[in-house]
């Protein structure tokens, strides 16, 4: 009886999640229903997929609305008519400003209900009209009380009862950026949107039986069907439009791809090669694979840089087409990790680009693929965002908002609308606000998208399915991830500035791996920690774990990529991990069954296939039951049901075997507290790929690879951080200089030149301007002939001169900003014309005007963001007596003060919920001081931002890494703005 039902998926409208629905409709006697979400199609699938669970029929349909009124419901009789529903919401929902039309268009396969009170036009066979129980006693008197046939009920429901309803209106209001007290009742559902027995309903409209039977023929008519068992990928079945075909390339790709990868091929890889492609083959990945194939050899015709991750690292049919560059011989990856015929679940392959070529790779695959969708995340109401926003729908005052978000209050004092505040926030968190999109998910589909959900275009412009990955995995759509990061960019950019600067040297293959696993050079700079740019390694914790590990080799950097993960530490097994390392007597410590499992991790879990071998050899459970834990352990699983039954087995399986409970027990906690953080030996595999091909640049061409990492927006530091690096390999730092410079940063030798991309405020359009005009007209001469020969303010002159753009003139800037005040325009900026004659040049006595480097630098700090010259020359009282960074390791145990500038602060939070910092900071000499500040310290003497610190501790070290426990921290001051001051310091050297 019900056709108009409504989810929390009806956004900012709803308030009932999928699964209570359906325990609603079950308490109530419903035997089936229509979902009909608001212009949305998110809750369909999850719908069906639970309906059977409560014994309930689902019907899917759509509530177009304008707002909150209500035009029509479509609801689809078949997946015929689902289809062409879902193609008509994307439709209206791909259009600039979405607008329902008054009357729907015909849809064949579907049955369209118009709300009773909508103007009388002729009615199509499919078309009817909805009576609310409101409607009832207006239908006694209306001409429809004639054509009954065309009626049926028209119940509502949105809400669980009436503080959903509440809910409701605030959500509206949110929505409609009012105030809760002004919120137009036109804005908002009838309170009485509630659901009531069957049979309550059926009494209501017992005068009126014809209506009761339409309803029910309605009902009967309607029969959606989605195949949630079947394990058959639902992505395009094939490539070559021939299954046999697809596997004869397949095959003929993998061959051909060993004389590439192996100088020497024996029988191991022939032997793995084989199992393998059978299994892809049984699996029905075979197009999986060849689609991303495609996707990648485009991307090398272009040469675009790529690094192939997750667990698709494991196969080597994956690393033979060129997917992924790990060899899972040599590193002895686990198969089934990746495919294995017990694992529901799809294939992971993540596609890492350049965020400079991302979008082009994007273009290939919608043009190239025909049934092509990116996927949605749900973007959910967080707890914090929701005080402010219900907040201000309360009226409550700005300072009032804040002490509510920052927790200062007393729970006790709070007035009732403060009250009503923290319920609501707490009663909406997790409800889905909006919509938004995955990363890298991409679906490409045999069928087209609209067979399962409407699509609609966010500000990129590309289609995009309207439900996450987890409800398309559970249809059998595995999504293509297709990534951007900052790293491979850098690579790539780097490659092309060595081009340029060293235009005599022979070309560098960055993807010679093997090459760069035996550099001496590189292992030199592993095993110090020497690695600032190059990727995730230059991080201070993984800097620290390098030097505690002494790593300098390739699979002790593949270890450390997943060691350094938060669940290994947290597990305790972090520092276990380094003993055993360090120290092959301890060895002996592990259990001999979890050490026979992991011989190279010592018998300690690094990677998330150690948990499906723990889980397998020694919980006793099956391969598919081990990846179901895993999986359920990341977060990536929707059933907690069948988790908590695989934990059951687990320790039922290991109390079978003789495992003591206790025994069980740990080993539960070790997979427990880092599973959901660990990453597959693979995905680790292919991370320090990429840092070797970084660490290759950075060992040979330091400079060129910092500018990379600077164009390229850094990476873990500030970009300042990368500019000392730059210094401390002999790089000349000059500022941006108008004859140099372009709108990144530019190499010339050693000499570094900024880029006008580092100038806070200074617009685009002008370093365009600049780079142009220099381009086409040569060099400037002086500032008249820049300003007669570049339209641009006197602000953003200003800026220029300021940081010494205008350097190679020689001339003062406090003179050249004079000048450039008396002769720029400052209202008209039109572009120059040019002219035959130049006209004769304004000259003015310019008076005698001073300025010293103080001022340079703090000029630097405004638009630079740092100075270009040690910050330790700026402080007040300057440093007389100092203990080095490198002198550390002579104080162990002793109390010590060093003098450090603030690099970088880690903070976390300890087991008792107290704030504690891992600070980095560098001496005078450019050297790294670690600092460890426990909560009394940290709390006593909280850091305060970028400046030179005195820092005084006792002195410790482990494993060979030195840190300094803070007892006082002090910020010093420095100098005033000379800018600003009476009398100018000197700059001292």
């Amino acid at each position: 009886m019900y056709l108009n039902t409504h989810t929390y998926y009806s956004l900012r409208y709803g308030t009932i999640s999928p699964e209570a629905l359906l325990q609603l409709l079950k308490q109530i006697g419903a035997t089936a229903f229509a979902l009909t979400d608001i212009n949305s199609t998110s809750a369909h699938l999850d719908i069906v997929r639970l309906a059977k669970k409560y014994a309930i029929k689902p019907i899917l349909g759509i509530d177009f609305r304008n707002g909150a009124q209500q035009e029509f419901v479509i609801l689809a009789k078949n997946n015929k008519g689902l289809e062409q529903l879902n193609l008509y919401l994307s439709d209206l929902l791909h259009l600039d400003k979405l607008h329902i039309p008054k009357r729907a268009k015909y849809i064949s396969n579907t049955f369209v209900i118009y709300p009773f009170q909508t103007t009388v036009f002729e009615l199509k066979e499919n078309e009817f009209i909805g009576v609310k129980p409101s409607d009832l006693n207006y239908l006694k008197f209306s001409d429809w009380r004639f054509q009954q046939e065309k009626l049926v009920v028209l119940k509502t429901v949105s809400f669980q009862h009436k503080k959903g309803f509440n809910t409701h209106r605030l959500l509206r209001a949110i929505d409609t950026n009012t105030l809760l007290s002004k919120l137009p009742k036109t804005e908002q559902g009838a309170e009485t949107d509630i659901a009531v027995p069957v049979d309550v309903l059926k009494e209501l409209y017992a005068e009126f039986p014809q209506i009761i039977a339409n309803t029910q023929k309605i009902i009967e008519a309607c029969s959606i069907h989605f195949d949630f068992l079947n394990t058959v990928p639902k992505n395009q079945n094939t490539y070559t439009n021939n299954k046999e075909l697809d596997i004869k390339l397949l095959r003929k790709l993998a061959y051909e791809g060993l004389n590439y990868r192996y100088k020497k091929i024996g029988k191991r890889v022939f032997t793995r090669l084989e199992k393998e492609l059978e299994i892809i083959q049984q699996k029905q990945f075979v197009s999986y694979f060849l689609i991303n194939w495609k996707i990648l050899k485009y991307a090398r015709s272009k040469q675009y840089y790529y690094v192939g991750r997750g667990s698709g690292a494991n196969s080597i049919v994956a690393y033979l087409l060129r997917i992924t560059d790990v060899d899972p011989i040599e590193l002895d990856l686990y198969f089934e990790r990746f495919i294995n015929l017990y694992r529901t679940n799809p294939p992971d392959f993540d596609l890492d680009f350049s965020w400079r070529d991302r979008d082009d790779i994007m273009n290939f695959i919608f043009s190239r693929f025909k049934n092509t969708s990116l996927i949605a995340v749900y973007n959910t109401f967080k707890y914090k965002a929701s005080v402010r926003e219900l907040g201000k729908v309360f009226g409550l005052p700005k300072e009032e908002i804040d002490k509510l978000t920052t927790y200062q209050y007393n729970p006790n004092t709070l007035d009732n609308l403060s009250k009503l505040v923290l319920i609501y926030s707490k009663y909406i968190q997790g409800f889905p606000n909006y919509l938004g999109i995955h990363p890298g998910g991409i679906l490409i589909s045999e069928k087209p998208i609209n067979y399962y959900t409407a699509t609609y275009l966010p500000p990129k412009g590309f289609s995009t399915a309207m439900f996450d990955m987890v409800v398309a995995e559970n249809i059998g759509l595995y999504k293509f991830d297709i990534l951007s990061q900052r790293g491979l960019g850098k690579i790539r950019e780097a490659v092309d500035i060595i081009k340029y600067n060293h235009p005599t040297h022979s070309a560098i293959d960055i993807h010679d791996i093997k090459r760069f696993k035996e550099d001496e050079k590189i292992k030199v700079m592993l095993k110090n920690a020497k690695a600032i740019g190059c990727f995730y390694v230059e991080s201070p914790a993984m800097r620290m774990l390098l030097k505690k590990l002494q790593v300098d080799n390739y699979l002790g950097l593949v270890a450390a990529s997943s060691v350094i993960r938060p669940g290994v530490a947290k597990s305790g097994m972090m520092r276990e991990y380094i003993l055993r390392y360090r120290n092959p007597s301890k060895r002996k410590e592990a259990h001999p069954i979890l050490l026979e499992i992991m011989p190279e991790t010592y018998g300690v879990m690094v990677y998330q296939e150690d948990v499906i071998k723990v889980a397998h050899y020694f919980g006793g459970l099956n391969l598919g039951e081990a990846d179901m834990l895993r999986r359920g352990m990341s977060g990536k699983f929707r059933s907690k049901e069948e988790f908590l039954k695989v934990k059951h087995q687990f320790f039922e399986n290991c109390n079978a075997k003789g495992h003591s409970f206790e025994l069980t027990s740990e080993i539960w906690r070790q997979i427990e507290s880092f599973a959901g953080y660990a990453f597959a030996k693979g995905h680790s595999a292919s991370y320090a790929v990429e840092s070797y091909q970084s660490l290759f640049l950075k060992a040979y061409y330091p400079l060129e690879y910092m500018v990379a990492t600077l164009n390229n927006f850094g990476g873990f530091y500030r970009p300042e951080y990368y500019v000392h690096e730059a210094r401390m390999n002999g790089a000349i730092i000059q500022p941006p200089s108008i004859n140099k410079s372009y709108h990144q940063n530019y190499i010339e030798g050693k000499t570094i030149y900024l880029g006008f991309i580092m100038l806070e405020s200074f617009e685009v359009k002008n370093a365009s301007k600049i780079v142009k005009e220099r381009t086409k007209n040569g060099a400037f001469i002086d500032l008249d002939d820049f300003i007669e020969r570049v339209a641009i303010s006197l602000q953003q002159l200003a800026i220029l001169i300021k940081v010494n753009a205008f350097k190679f003139t020689g001339r003062n800037k406090r003179e050249l900003l004079w000048e450039a005040y008396m002769k720029v325009n400052k209202v008209e900026l039109e572009e120059h014309v040019e002219t035959l004659f130049k006209s004769e040049k304004v000259t003015y006595n310019t008076p005698q005007l001073n300025c010293n480097a103080f001022e340079d630098a703090f000029d630097e700090i405004q638009y630079l963001g740092f100075p270009l010259c040690s910050p330790f020359q700026l402080l007040l009282n300057p440093i007389s007596t100092l203990l080095m960074a490198v002198d550390l390791l002579q104080n162990i145990g002793k109390t010590v003060t060093v003098y450090g500038y603030y690099v970088t602060a880690k903070r976390t939070v300890t087991s008792k919920g107290d704030l504690m910092y891992f600070g980095t900071f560098v001496d005078t000499n450019g050297d790294h001081i670690d600092t460890v500040h426990f909560p009394p310290v940290a709390k006593k003497y909280p850091l305060k931002g970028r400046g030179v610190y005195k820092i005084t501790g006792k002195v410790t070290e482990e494993f060979d890494c030195v840190a300094v426990e803070v007892e006082i921290i002090e910020k010093l001051a420095i100098i005033q703005d000379p800018r600003y001051a009476d009398e100018p310091k000197k700059l001292a050297i």
